[in-house]
């Protein structure tokens, strides 16, 4: 594989976990009546590059201090839930199990990073109050810079794709080439979702949490070799 082609598939990976989640809203990306036009009266745009097929590695949160003195504030205790880990230093990961990413040149398509990308049989868990929630089986569409997942109460489901997290990629660093052929992107901040906000409040019989209460910051691991 050409260096060149290479180091776009390292960075279309990469953008596809955090430079695209960029905080838009619906209102900010709603498009015109004519622009709509215009957009389906042009020629489809060629991918710069895809990765139809995401080989593994993870995303690694590392929590947030004022996350972490809220969850004690509410008597909530965090684990790590099937291949999930938690680190004494706080930092909890997340092994990409799968998905797809292509990536188009910015302004030729919207969004520019398509795709889904899987971490299944992962998750965390809350549990206070003599009850658990698990959020788990995350997906990050980068599309939308929103990672949903299931909601487990008390070992029964409550969602089974729910808004969770909202990843906003004006914190990244730049793209880092790690070891054995991997590429790293660290610096997406993750904030709660309204959504989730709403359900983790009403289980747990809280008002403490909110939308755009900060989770903490990932560090986004892939393989990009064939």
């Amino acid at each position: 594989m050409h260096m060149k082609t290479l180091a776009a598939l390292a960075a279309t990976t990469a953008l596809a976990l955090g430079a695209t989640a960029c905080g838009g809203t619906d209102d900010d990306t709603a498009t015109t009546p004519a622009a709509a036009a215009t957009t389906e009266a042009a020629p489809a745009a060629t991918p710069v590059a895809e990765i139809p097929t995401l080989s593994g590695k993870d995303t690694a949160v590392t929590l947030d201090a004022g996350f972490v003195s809220a969850l004690g504030d509410l008597k909530l205790t965090p684990a790590p839930v099937g291949d999930a880990k938690i680190s004494k230093a706080g930092v909890a990961s997340f092994p990409i199990t799968g998905g797809n990413v292509t990536y188009y040149t910015p302004g030729t398509e919207s969004p520019y990073v398509q795709g889904m990308i899987n971490h299944a049989g992962s998750g965390l868990s809350l549990t206070g109050g003599g009850k658990t929630v698990e959020l788990t089986d995350f997906d990050v569409d980068p599309g939308k810079s929103v990672l949903t997942g299931k909601v487990t109460v008390d070992g029964e489901v409550a969602a089974e794709d729910a808004p969770l997290f909202f990843l906003d990629g004006r914190t990244l660093k730049p793209l880092e080439t790690g070891a054995n052929d991997t590429a790293i992107l660290e610096g997406t901040t993750v904030k709660l979702k309204q959504e989730a906000a709403d359900l983790l409040n009403q289980t747990f019989g809280v008002d403490a949490l909110a939308g755009g209460f900060v989770i903490g910051v990932a560090k986004i691991t892939v393989n990009t070799a064939a």
